[in-house]
């Protein structure tokens, strides 16, 4: 049956609209899921990756230019600086500029090579990296070559940002190579050595920013945008180091050297008794902060010699860690008879000795099958305690140390802090080695009784002997005092509250006596120093292979320390004529360095009626008075004087009024006659005798000034340096001094 043309229309009409609504459902499926996906790309644009893309959007439409912080100031106690930071300037170029601007590569390479003093070629590879817009070809330039390159920038009309400087600083150490091995020095990363290297952090500040506004080429629009950011300098370090007494010691340490040393080094430290504050500490070999990487000794340049290539670059390598080493805290070595003062405080703070105590010394002993002998080897005989200590007696601090016992002894070298590191605050502190057999032998404990066998690091020996001179108290040694901020804010100030209390005041005190004694009469006699009391103890000790170090400690004023001294000597030369050993070697040149330190620090001498003939004294000027008032003038003051001419006034005299030289010394006072301007030569006077050396020189026309106190009438008593080297031509009248050692010392 045909179908009617009215329900075709009908089912037409219900297609299209099922079609039409399956069209915007699936419109509507669609744009939902459009906007979906389109939502969810917003969220990661908009706050997933906002941070991100908000970070890549600054960098590529503008210009960072970092703005180094400047490193903190290192000072002296005195507030003297001995590191600081100068302004300086990077130079650098950009490869993209420089192609773009069409200036000639080559020129501006050679230019710069020329004025900055960088090799050619290695300009021209950065300026091949024509993507880059940063390359530094110079870092840390000073203000001429700075100003040099601007001047070249303006002359040639350079364009852009082809060559550009950014404002940094550059360490600078004022006093060059002086306490070199305690403030260490900077690299590229920050600091390297010593205290710039532990206090890194607290000295290099924060860096702050440039950020300017730049196009697609990376062309700063000047004037569009610019924020900038300050840059924090770094806090400074207030050490304990004290400049003047560095320079003495390091004085001290390069005479010893001269005399006795063989290049193997030395090292010097001087501490406050009573604090453990660091004035002074030094090593040789040392180097100039300023130039890190120069070999500045002579001895170890020496043995570049001759080689070349990978030989010379590994020897080179091995000679700058050896400079760069400070011996005082990075090394050990066997201390020798210097120990003996802790032996001798435990002993006596256990009871097993007192000054009644009483030692028999053959020259040797035998302990478990081994023979040990004295430095006398035809033995001390009876003695003291105070009289073996005096004679170092290595018998009698064996018999000492057994009275100890072992387990007592091992506990003391615990408490005295010589098992572990002292916690100093600077780099490559070593630990002490402490063989594990003293805890139950009996040879290694007569062994570690006079030093032997054992090793310490030069710093804790000297913290663990001021506690045996100090009232017994264990302090850290330290050599930062205060760290202060930019803005002077005191951030850190060291704690001096001793660690432990190691034996007693009254052990304390007697130890003191004890050492006193060893300076006065004992082997450290040649230690001596005028005006002062001093105590003290001498070392030589055993290394492998035969040879040894030779040591001095001491400390002033013997009945209340202010200051001790500990100085070594590695592998001494023995053709120098000289006795090896602690009290021949160190003990005169550490009573030298003694002589100068303690009028600076403040401590008052008080002389004896025989150290006050040949004190020194200021000559007055007595030119214009009569003969009679002028020489009753210098008798007074103790001078002797001789008169050239019959004038009745005196019309010249030398020394010239002012100078200051010994008041047992002659004047010559010139009455009518010409006073010579002749130059006088400077005569030989080591190894004499006191009375020969001042022959010598009077006979020369000079005046002799002697240290070192001792028997100068002793004929084991000889002079072993003077002020002047022979030869010298000096004017009459100039004051030589000349140091005398007791050669009979031995320990």
């Amino acid at each position: 049956m045909a179908t009617s043309p009215k329900r075709k229309s009908d089912s037409a009409r219900r297609a299209n609209r099922m079609i039409g609504s399956r069209t915007l459902l699936l419109l509507a499926l669609f744009g939902v899921l459009s906007f979906a996906l389109l939502f969810r790309q917003l969220y990661v644009w908009q706050i997933t990756r906002h941070d991100e893309l908000q970070d890549i959007a600054v960098r590529q439409q503008t210009l960072r230019t970092t703005v180094s912080a400047e490193r903190g100031t290192i000072y002296d106690r005195n507030g003297r600086a001995l590191a600081i930071s100068a302004t300086a300037e990077n130079v650098m170029l950009s490869p993209r500029e420089i192609a773009q601007s069409g200036a000639d590569p080559r020129f501006i390479a050679s230019s710069l090579a020329e004025i900055l003093g960088v090799d050619e070629e290695s300009i021209l590879k950065r300026m091949e990296r024509t993507n880059s817009q940063y390359e530094f070809v110079k870092k840390r330039v000073e203000q001429d070559e700075a100003d040099a390159v601007r001047a070249f920038i303006t002359d040639n009309k350079l364009k852009g940002n082809c060559i550009f400087l950014e404002p940094t600083s550059m360490r600078y150490y004022p006093l060059g190579s002086l306490a070199s091995n305690v403030i260490g020095f900077t690299n590229e990363e920050g600091g390297a050595y010593g205290l710039e290297a532990v206090y890194d952090d607290e000295l290099t500040g924060e860096s702050g920013m440039v950020v300017t506004a730049k196009d697609n080429n990376g062309t700063s629009l000047l004037y569009q945008y610019e924020q900038y950011f300050d840059a924090r300098p770094g806090s400074s370090l207030h050490t304990t180091l004290d400049t003047t007494v560095q320079y003495y010691l390091e004085k001290g340490l390069a005479e010893l050297e001269s005399r006795y040393g063989t290049g193997k080094g030395a090292t010097g430290i001087v501490m406050e008794v009573k604090t453990g504050a660091i004035l002074g500490m030094a090593s040789l070999p040392n180097y100039d902060l300023n130039e890190p990487s120069a070999i500045f000794n002579q001895f170890l340049s020496s043995s570049l010699e001759g080689l070349e290539g990978e030989a010379m670059s590994a020897e080179l390598s091995a000679l700058r860690l050896k400079q760069w080493r400070n011996k005082a805290i990075n090394d050990t070595y066997e201390p020798g008879s210097t120990f003996k003062i802790l032996t001798l405080s435990m002993a006596l703070e256990e009871g097993a000795v007192d000054l009644n105590s009483t030692f028999d010394c053959a020259g040797h002993i035998t302990i478990d099958g081994a023979t040990i002998n004295c430095s006398k080897r035809e033995g001390h005989g009876h003695q003291s305690l105070t009289v073996a200590t005096g004679n170092s007696c290595n018998p009698a601090f064996i018999n000492i140390g057994l009275r100890v016992g072992n387990e007592k002894f091992y506990e003391y070298m615990q408490k005295f802090g010589l098992t572990q590191k002292t916690g100093i605050d600077t780099t490559g502190e070593a630990s002490g080695f402490v063989n594990s057999e003293i805890e139950y032998s009996k040879l290694a404990l007569a062994c570690y009784a006079f030093g032997q066998n054992f090793n310490v690091t030069p710093v804790a020996l000297i913290a663990a002997q001021a506690a045996c001179i100090n009232g017994g108290y264990l302090r850290t040694p330290y050599i930062v005092d205060q760290i202060v901020d930019a803005d002077g804010n005191v951030v850190s100030q060291h704690d001096t509250t001793p660690i432990r209390q190691v034996v007693s005041e009254d052990t304390s005190a007697t130890v003191r006596e004890i050492l006193e004694y060893v300076v006065s009469e004992g082997t450290g006699k040649n230690g001596k120093v005028a005006g002062y009391r001093v105590g003290g103890k001498t070392g030589t000790a055993d290394k492998v292979g035969g040879n040894v170090i030779v040591s001095f400690v001491c400390f002033a004023p013997a009945d209340d320390p202010k200051v001790i001294m500990l100085l070594t000597l590695d592998e001494p030369s023995r053709d120098t004529g000289t006795y090896v050993s602690g009290g021949n070697m160190v003990a005169p040149v550490a009573s030298e360095v003694m002589a100068e330190l303690l009028p600076y620090l403040g401590i008052e001498p008080t002389y004896s009626a025989e150290e006050l003939v040949g004190r020194d004294a200021t000559v007055p000027n007595v030119v214009g008075e009569s003969v009679e008032a002028a020489r009753k003038r210098l008798k007074d003051i103790g001078f002797t004087s001789r008169v050239v001419g019959d004038a009745d006034k005196v019309t010249d005299q030398t020394p010239a009024g002012g100078a200051i030289i010994p008041n047992n010394a002659e004047i010559i006072l010139y009455c009518g006659e010409q006073k010579s301007n002749e130059l006088c030569v400077v005569p030989n006077v080591i190894g004499d005798s006191a009375s020969v050396a001042n022959q010598k020189l009077t006979n020369a026309g000079l005046i002799m000034s002697i240290s070192g106190a001792t028997n100068r009438s002793s004929a084991s008593v000889r002079a072993v340096s003077q002020s002047e080297e022979p030869g010298k031509e000096v004017a009459a009248g100039t004051v030589v001094r000349v140091q005398l050692s007791d050669g009979s010392v031995t320990d």
